[in-house]
């Protein structure tokens, strides 16, 4: 699949994937280094917009490499990029850790995937199908 990328931004990197087989590309800082306080969550500029085929969705997903070893993720755990959107790709990152983090300009902060999807029509029902599980919430399936 072809997606068309523009630059916002002179030091804006064009996403890339880091191996033959990664089902996300690595998107890039392209601001100077920003720092975040324990428990902050900052919005990290891409510089780039992306024109997303109708029918398919970019979905923003943590790096495990800074999520796991200096605690910055994704603030919202999954970001959503509709294919209408035409404005900067931007990255809520929150600091998980009790310590300062940063992030330097260029520097792989999040990943993108980009996956079809289905819309469904909601309609309105007074029964739904039974099954085996019910109602039973969250737990309600067992530990093991």
């Amino acid at each position: 699949m072809e997606l068309k990328i523009k630059k916002l931004n002179k030091n804006a990197t064009i996403p890339s994937y880091a191996s033959l087989s990664a089902a996300g590309a690595d998107l890039y800082s392209c601001e100077e280094e920003i720092s975040f306080a324990p428990g902050e969550t900052r919005l990290v500029h891409t510089g780039i917009a992306m024109q997303i085929p109708n029918g398919y969705v970019g979905l923003i997903y943590a790096r495990s490499g800074i999520a796991t070893k200096r605690g910055l993720a994704p603030a919202n755990k999954v970001g959503v990029i509709d294919s209408d959107y035409r404005g900067e790709i931007m990255v809520a990152l929150h600091n998980h850790s009790d310590k300062v983090a940063s992030i330097q300009a260029g520097e792989r902060i999040a990943q993108i995937v980009i996956a079809p999807y289905i819309t469904a029509d909601f309609v309105e029902s007074q029964t739904l199908d039974e099954t085996e599980r019910g109602d039973g919430g969250f737990g309600s399936t067992g530990v093991k």
